[in-house]
């Protein structure tokens, strides 16, 4: 009898720790709201209002988020992969260690937004605004980086190889141990960048249309060190 009272009891406690959580995977989208470790695939959340939402480890793969208001939101550890995020709002985002293969980030500002970690092989961020924003050890092999904005940008050890950076904006962004194998610089203001070095030029692709920094010099590898396919 005491061990079927006990059981009972750790029932009732397991089901009011997780019905405020089930619930909450319920609500309707909104600004603050907690939808952490919930499953939102395939979605149509285009122009929502999620500013400062939690949405920790939230599985939002696949779902359609264009023009969506997610300023502040805590996207830490999120399935954002296949997602439609164009002209999304991500401003001061939380992005850390994020999944986001493949996702569509055009137009998208992520400002300030924090990309430590996070996972964006193939995504597409042509044309966003990542001013401020820090993509250390940030996963970006073969994305779209055309016309992006990364004025401030920390991409220290982030990964870009095969990155197109064409008419790229680099303007005092630190580059330390960035890996640039094949990534594409044609037309990429990195004049001003930071902590670029000659060693890291030399495995780019580029051409007179690439503004350097002071003491570096085009390879004489360029246009291009390798167009091999891997």
């Amino acid at each position: 009898m005491h061990v079927l009272i006990r059981l009972l009891a750790v029932l009732m406690l397991f089901g009011l720790t997780t019905q405020p959580a089930d619930a909450a995977c319920k609500d309707r989208p909104k600004p603050n709201v907690d939808w952490s470790n919930c499953s939102k695939t395939k979605l149509l959340l285009g122009e929502w209002e999620l500013s400062g939402a939690n949405l920790t480890s939230t599985n939002l793969s696949r779902t359609d988020l264009t023009g969506a208001k997610l300023d502040k939101a805590i996207l830490a550890g999120a399935n954002l992969s296949w997602t439609l995020l164009q002209n999304a709002d991500l401003t001061a985002a939380d992005l850390t260690k994020a999944m986001m293969n493949r996702a569509d980030l055009q137009g998208a500002n992520l400002s300030g937004a924090v990309l430590v970690k996070a996972e964006l092989p193939r995504a597409n961020l042509t044309g966003a605004k990542l001013v401020g924003s820090n993509l250390d050890k940030a996963e970006l092999g073969r994305a779209s980086l055309e016309s992006a904005d990364l004025t401030d940008a920390n991409l220290e050890r982030a990964y870009l190889a095969r990155v197109d950076l064409r008419n790229a904006r680099l303007t005092r962004a630190n580059l330390r141990g960035a890996e640039f194998y094949l990534a594409d610089l044609r037309g990429a203001d990195v004049a001003g960048a930071q902590n670029l070095t000659q060693e890291q030029l030399e495995d780019t692709c580029g051409d007179d249309t690439t503004s350097l920094p002071s003491g570096l010099t085009a390879p004489p590898t360029w246009p291009c060190a390798s167009q091999e396919d891997e």
